[in-house]
């Protein structure tokens, strides 16, 4: 039997000061939620789910409500989780009905034999199976539109798209006691962006993977740059190849900087329970937690 753990993420990004707290309860919240389930012998899959949950319900977030909008002033989600025992993974992206992506990428991964679906596609074959279909609006607060208002004057000002991003991307990877690792990634994407862009959180091998013979990882940051590199693939390449996870999470991060000045950051878990993050942007959340110790902070770069 292997010794549980619990990994999460909230993002890395220049979070400000005013913001350390709420961040750094949501990945408790998150952390807590998915340790219960693993604490009671639940699966690696159920314990991710049940902290992306957490973390796409709080307004502090890029994921669910409170996520940032589109150019059009919507919010479209993406959202991917991967069982490193049988590399089952399921995934949506832009959709815009659903409250919680991570529960119809599981649909996805249990229920089709596909591995994406996306817009209203994948809001069809959710409903079909159980999950409510919303409002956008209720997706929708007053903070983020204020933030498109900043965002598009930005851009308006020729910003470069990354001058305006956050990255409050959410994660979350996990070891059962079975030995099976899962990832999983939710995310609103982009601030101001085009309608029907996908970055890498729900993309398999760049912003979540899982194989029990590498690792698991989730990434959060600049979504463009780590698509191009398969970013968390790599990541988990280097891990098969002999390298402690910590150290396979700076290389990673170490490459993208240095191959497209990429930023952003990752964390990495392999099937022994050795877990390592990394990032280049000035702070980001995370939460670890197994039966000897509780963790969790705000990393500074």
């Amino acid at each position: 039997m292997a010794d549980p753990i619990l990994v999460v993420h909230g993002g890395a990004w220049a979070i400000p000061d005013d913001w350390v707290e709420p961040h750094l309860s949501g990945v408790q919240h998150a952390s807590a939620a998915g340790w219960s389930v693993l604490a009671r012998g639940g699966s690696a899959l159920d314990a991710v789910e049940a902290a992306i949950v957490v973390m796409e319900d709080d307004e502090t977030f890029d994921a669910g409500r409170g996520a940032f909008l589109t150019s059009e002033a919507h919010v479209q989600l993406d959202a991917l989780m991967m069982d490193g025992s049988t590399l089952r993974a399921g995934g949506v992206g832009c959709v815009e009905r659903i409250r919680n992506p991570i529960r119809a990428a599981r649909k996805v991964l249990d229920e089709s034999p596909h591995v994406y679906l996306v817009a209203e596609g994948a809001e069809k074959f959710a409903a079909l199976h159980g999950i409510p279909l919303i409002d956008n609006r209720e997706l929708i607060i007053p903070r983020e539109i204020e933030r498109l208002k900043e965002a598009q004057l930005a851009a308006r000002a020729g910003k470069p798209p990354e001058f305006f991003a956050e990255h409050d991307t959410v994660g979350a990877i996990a070891l059962d006691r079975d030995g099976r690792i899962a990832a999983a990634t939710s995310t609103g994407g982009t601030m101001n962006k085009t309608p029907g862009r996908v970055g890498d959180s729900s993309l398999i091998g760049c912003g979540c993977y899982a194989d029990n013979e590498s690792a698991a990882v989730s990434t959060t940051g600049w979504g463009e740059p780590m698509m191009k590199l398969v970013l968390g693939k790599w990541a988990c390449d280097r891990v098969a190849e002999g390298k402690p996870p910590e150290a396979a999470a700076r290389m990673a991060i170490e490459f993208l900087e240095r191959r497209l000045n990429g930023h952003g950051g990752l964390i990495l878990l392999d099937p022994k329970g050795r877990y390592g993050m990394w990032h280049n942007t000035p702070r980001m959340a995370w939460a670890v937690k197994n039966a000897k110790e509780e963790k969790s902070g705000i990393r500074c770069a």
